[in-house]
């Protein structure tokens, strides 16, 4: 059984427009004067999950989850223009300003682990500490993992699913040819594309089948937003420089950090973690024996609150008043 926290409801919803096109919605749960800490979804383009507040002791922190610029309940939906890392990057220094938050926790998972590390290679200042899983340098050959051949090998009853809408001519480049389709002007093709490729990641996330997470990737607005997002950050290298995150790992210096990883993590392959903890020697790497890709995994989601009440046993820290 996965030993979150009881649900909770948030004591505070907020909507807040970051340029004329872009509105986030943000919410906040727990302890309003407690720790805070920032939740940052995968995806990108996958939103927040009701369970995403349940990994932190509600007595003890101040719980922020926000949908990232296109996705979950942030408008306009699925939207690609003003969408890139630099982007978002400048959106949770936003939230933090308009939350009066000094310094927080930074909790991000899969590609939310890349947006958490860039943001504090960015703004190490407000960064009190990180807490990344599954974690996803956004290199060539993890797409190409992923994409193209890897993860292909594993599940060969998925992948046949996950090529079936394209051309086996076009099957070479998998991403740009959904990328044409997730983009172009037939709405049936573009919905039909969308769910193919958010089940190929739903289908793998965990170690076991999990009906759950199928289902939340199944979704009709889950699959519109994951797919276009993720194909757009993909043929733009998720606008960073080659191999960003680990040139700039000196960058973290200082800033104490978990690393949770699965060992079977199929979806984002150990060696990432471990490059990373490499890259940020000062890390803390925790490899999860029996487990794949997903937060919901068992041993993950208990390492990942292991880590959140580390950080509570931590040194005196002042709420904002």
């Amino acid at each position: 059984m996965t030993p979150l926290y009881p649900p909770i409801e948030p004591y505070a919803r907020h909507r807040l427009a970051v340029t004329p096109l872009h509105e986030l919605y943000i919410e906040e749960s727990g302890n309003p004067k407690g720790r805070p800490v920032v939740f940052l979804h995968g995806g990108p383009g996958a939103g927040c999950e009701d369970y995403h507040r349940r990994f932190f002791d509600p007595e003890g922190y101040r719980i922020i989850l926000f949908d990232q610029r296109g996705a979950g309940r942030s408008a306009p939906h699925a939207e690609l223009s003003e969408n890139t890392t630099q982007d978002l990057v400048a959106d949770i220094e936003r939230i933090r300003a308009y939350l009066l938050v000094d310094r927080w926790l930074v909790f991000g998972g899969s590609w939310g682990s890349t947006l958490a590390l860039v943001y504090a290679q960015t703004h190490p200042a407000p960064v009190a500490g990180l807490i990344v899983r599954g974690i996803f340098l956004c290199r060539p050959q993890e797409i190409q993992w992923f994409y193209q051949i890897g993860a292909s090998l594993v599940f060969p009853d998925y992948w046949e699913a996950f090529v079936a809408p394209i051309p086996e001519a076009e099957r070479q480049d998998m991403v740009s040819a959904y990328y044409r389709r997730l983009t172009g002007p037939d709405r049936l093709e573009q919905e039909r594309c969308a769910r193919a490729w958010s089940l190929w990641e739903g289908r793998t996330a965990n170690l076991l089948p999990k009906k759950e997470v199928v289902d939340f990737f199944s979704k009709h607005h889950t699959a519109t937003a994951l797919a276009r997002i993720e194909c757009h950050y993909f043929m733009h290298n998720s606008f960073l420089r080659p191999n960003q995150i680990l040139a700039d790992g000196a960058k973290l210096a200082g800033i104490p950090t978990i690393i949770v990883h699965g060992r079977y993590d199929l979806i984002c392959p150990l060696d990432s973690a471990w490059a990373l903890h490499k890259a940020h020697p000062e890390s803390r790497l925790v490899i999860v024996p029996g487990a794949g890709h997903s937060a919901s995994e068992p041993g993950i989601a208990r390492a990942l609150i292991e880590a959140s009440c580390d950080f509570l046993k931590e040194a005196p820290w002042q709420p904002t008043s």
